[in-house]
């Protein structure tokens, strides 16, 4: 008689139900054959079940065992399966009491029955808080991640041994406590206080961090850009629970939980090398997985040399940075990943890095200058919402003696305008400012008479399209929360257009 387990499939951050069925019978005595579309880490199953169960003690059934994986026509991949397979086989001989259709088994086995750690065990417990199944028996290294997800049981599994003796009743496995969630601000290495003057790229700086708008960051070799964006972390807000759960779900999708890490609990600071490949940084792959912009959700991407990065991979960052999501179509099935970042990008205002200093000579051409402007284009621009000159310091001003403001300071008045965003979406799917869409504008972002005419102005004369407009607008309703105004005013506006970035 054939036998049935509940495991899952892990579909980028989401999971589907497989059932893992077992039968024995059939020639090829002793020989496992695994059916329903399995890739070959998958396949590898039939020797590491058939070590571990002989290096537990469990006699292995002399018949030939059938393994098939259900649904059929969705590909199964990774070793997760290895858990629910061996029970399968076992339930075969065994005379389990346990009720295996109200739980869920996923784990990966060494070959002497130890259980080790999965990808997305966040996601396979969220699946079963959805489905009403309750259980959940996972690697005991996935435990604290999956009891993120309230009101289901986590049960931990060490070894093969000892999930065999919990369904026969020998010895119960306890179910994890709840997860203790600590939320704190991230960590940084650098704080505003260690730059001195660049008054207008820290004024930015917070700006940027209160309404989670974009900014770059353009000025000569050694100006200081790399310093203030790696600054970012230390004036962002703590997480909220919500957010740390999204986090936390797709670190957990791509592998990037640290054994036994149960949650993430900072926002993110991701900073990859301009020789990144679009796979790299939006995600992708023959079995999707999630990029840098993804792993940047919620906290920060920070493009150092952004100029050098491929004009290809910088164009594949426009939707993502309109909608806060990257699509990647297979095939079989079409995968979302959420990307909603704070992009901060730091480049030079030309080829040799001097135009525009006041020390140092430009040596560029203006075709040369051109050509390379044109490495970021109008439309990609047009999705960025600031852009600041970044000056390079006289020495009186490196050794001025007074003491600049500190990054907490700086927080504590991003923290209050975040609270009175909160305040504004509450019931909406609304964070910030900043993830605002243009219809939205006019409910959340009422401007006054001046501010209306000012607006007006700016267009015809700068040239703005629809999209740029939309971002000075939110940009402005950004500052009037830093200056506890609910109108925005004229100077807000004024502000916000003196940071539209645009092409030299």
């Amino acid at each position: 008689m054939a036998t049935k387990i509940l495991s899952a499939a892990l579909l980028g951050l989401d999971a589907e139900i497989v059932s893992v069925e077992a039968d024995a019978g059939g020639g090829d005595f002793g020989k496992i054959s695994i059916v329903g579309l399995p890739d070959t880490s998958v396949s590898e199953a039939r020797e590491r079940v058939r070590s571990a169960l002989r290096n537990c003690g469990h006699p292995y059934p002399q018949r030939k065992i059938t393994v098939n994986l259900a649904p059929a026509s969705l590909k199964k991949h990774g070793s997760a399966y290895d858990l629910p397979i061996a029970v399968a086989i076992l339930a075969l001989k065994n005379n389990f009491t346990f009720d295996f259709t109200k739980a869920i088994l996923a784990g990966e086995l060494s070959l002497n029955g130890d259980v080790k750690a999965i990808k997305g065990a966040l996601s396979l417990a969220a699946k079963v808080a959805r489905l009403g199944l309750k259980n959940l028996y996972l690697p005991a290294e996935n435990a604290v991640e999956a009891k993120l997800i309230k009101n289901i049981n986590v049960y931990p599994v060490q070894t093969l041994s000892g999930l065999v003796s919990h369904f026969l009743k020998k010895k119960l496995i306890s179910a994890a406590p709840e997860t203790n969630i600590n939320i704190r601000s991230t960590d940084c290495a650098f704080d505003l206080s260690d730059i001195k003057g660049q008054a207008q790229a820290k004024r930015a700086l917070e700006i940027a961090a209160a309404g989670a708008h974009n900014l770059i960051l353009c000025g000569p070799p050694g100006a200081g850009k790399t310093l203030l964006a790696r600054t970012m972390p230390s004036l962002l807000p703590k997480l909220s629970l919500p957010e740390i759960l999204e986090i936390t779900k797709i670190y957990s999708a791509a592998g990037k939980l640290a054994s036994g890490q149960g949650l993430i609990n900072q926002r993110p600071f991701r900073a990859p090398h301009h020789s990144a490949t679009t796979n790299a940084l939006i995600g992708g792959g023959a079995l999707p997985r999630p990029g840098e912009i993804s792993l940047a959700h919620r906290g920060v991407l920070f493009l150092d040399e952004l100029t050098e990065f491929s004009g290809a991979v910088l164009e594949n960052l426009r939707q993502p940075l309109e909608t806060g999501q990257i699509i990647i179509d297979r095939s079989a099935h079409s995968l979302k990943f959420p990307a909603r970042f704070l992009l901060l990008g730091a480049m030079n205002p030309c080829a040799c890095g001097y135009l525009g200093d006041a020390k140092q000579k430009c040596l560029c051409t203006p075709a040369k200058i051109l050509n390379y402007h044109r490495r970021l284009s109008g439309p990609w621009l047009d999705r960025i919402d600031m852009r600041i000159t970044v000056a390079r310091l006289a020495w009186s001003q490196l050794n001025n003696e007074t003491p600049p403001e500190t990054s907490a300071q700086v927080r504590v008045r991003v923290e209050m305008a975040r609270v009175k965003q909160n305040q504004r979406f509450a019931g909406t799917n609304y964070l910030t400012n900043a993830d605002l869409p243009g219809h939205d504008l006019k409910k959340y972002c009422p401007l006054s008479a001046a501010a209306e005419n000012l607006l007006a102005a700016a267009a015809d004369r700068l040239g703005l399209s629809a999209r740029a407009c939309h971002r000075v607008i939110k940009l402005a309703r950004t500052i009037a929360d830093l200056a506890g105004l609910n109108e925005i005013q004229a100077d807000q506006l004024a502000e916000a257009i003196q940071y539209h970035p645009r092409l030299e």
